[in-house]
């Protein structure tokens, strides 16, 4: 592991994982930069050590900053820039203890996410994995007018839960397959970002008016477990459940029973409640359109989220402030 050259122009940036290779190019070009070759995945020890003598170090959602190993990171870190939006995988309480500047990049990864949820909608009311697992097991024969049936979305009613960015970009998308919008914020949007949606004060009076809901809202206190088994109670026998945010807002016992009974039709989850395990039921539920956390996996997208933690390391090493700080 090499120090700091104290006549060196260029801080000294560690890469915990491998990134797209025109993220590294400039990672090299701007900083003296340790990149991870292996793409071995860095737990508390390993960050620990190899944060002796480094300016900065840009980080992935697969490495834990506790407050343990905030607190151990060697003096010299300056900056933690995190190669995500979500950013669980930081305690920004001690990171702003310590004085540790943290960073996320937003907006960039909201068109992929946005698609990939179209993606989930499309291949959970299609029967996609059961399509699919009919053709790749050869038992494409003959044609039955009555065969795995699946459901049109094309006026139906789509419940967006978290109207953010992404949850836009969703409804924009969904209107063009001609659904109606219905959604649920922490505030409501002005009538140019709402565009003749209908809003809901409380989340739970949209349930049972939609016939798809899709979750989009961050991870919080207020979210956590929101579609419950109480929840489900209200939702249309027959709709179908999206989750391209975080697990963590779904009980999987709930969504899972409901699935198994009928009482939901479907559900499409990139995201999943202590991914990358997830509840090994859903493997056997024939109505799960299933995808392992990719929302933001375009070449375009990571490229993107690459240079906006760059931008941020940029601007903190030029004294500014970074656009994206979390602490």
């Amino acid at each position: 592991m090499k120090g700091r050259n104290p006549m060196a122009d260029k801080p000294i940036l560690l890469l915990t994982r491998k990134l797209p290779e025109d993220v590294e190019a400039r990672a090299v070009r701007d900083y003296d930069a340790i990149l991870n070759n292996s793409d071995a995945q860095m737990r508390a020890n390993d960050l620990i050590k190899r944060s002796k003598g480094v300016d900065a170090i840009l980080t992935c959602s697969t490495e834990h900053f506790s407050a343990e190993v905030i607190e151990n990171l060697a003096p010299s870190v300056k900056a933690v820039a995190t190669f995500s939006v979500g950013f669980e995988h930081i305690d920004v309480d001690a990171a702003k203890k310590r004085g540790l500047i943290a960073t996320n990049t937003p907006d960039v990864l909201t068109d992929a996410t946005a698609d990939l949820t179209i993606l989930l909608m499309l291949g959970a009311t299609r029967r996609a994995y059961e399509w699919g697992r009919t053709i790749r097991q050869g038992e494409w024969g003959r044609w039955i007018a009555t065969e795995k049936l699946g459901t049109d979305v094309n006026g139906k009613a789509l419940g967006v839960y978290g109207m953010g960015r992404i949850g836009r970009a969703v409804a924009q998308r969904a209107r063009g397959f001609g659904m109606e919008i219905h959604y649920h914020n922490r505030t409501r949007l002005t009538p140019d970002l709402e565009l003749g949606a209908t809003y809901y004060a409380d989340a739970d009076a949209m349930l049972g008016q939609v016939d798809v809901l899709s979750i989009n809202c961050p991870s919080t206190p207020e979210t956590e477990k929101f579609l419950n088994a109480d929840r489900i109670v209200m939702m249309k026998d027959g709709a179908i459940v999206l989750n391209s945010a975080r697990g963590s807002i779904i009980v999987d016992d709930a969504l899972i029973a409901a699935l198994e009974s009928g009482k939901l039709a479907a559900a499409g989850l990139d995201v999943f409640d202590g991914e990358p395990k997830l509840d090994p039921r859903y493997l056997t539920l024939e109505n799960t359109f299933l995808m392992p956390h990719v929302g933001s996996a375009t070449l375009e997208t990571r490229n993107a989220m690459g240079f906006r933690a760059l931008d941020n390391l940029d601007a903190i090493f030029a004294g500014r402030e970074p656009g994206d700080r979390i602490a």
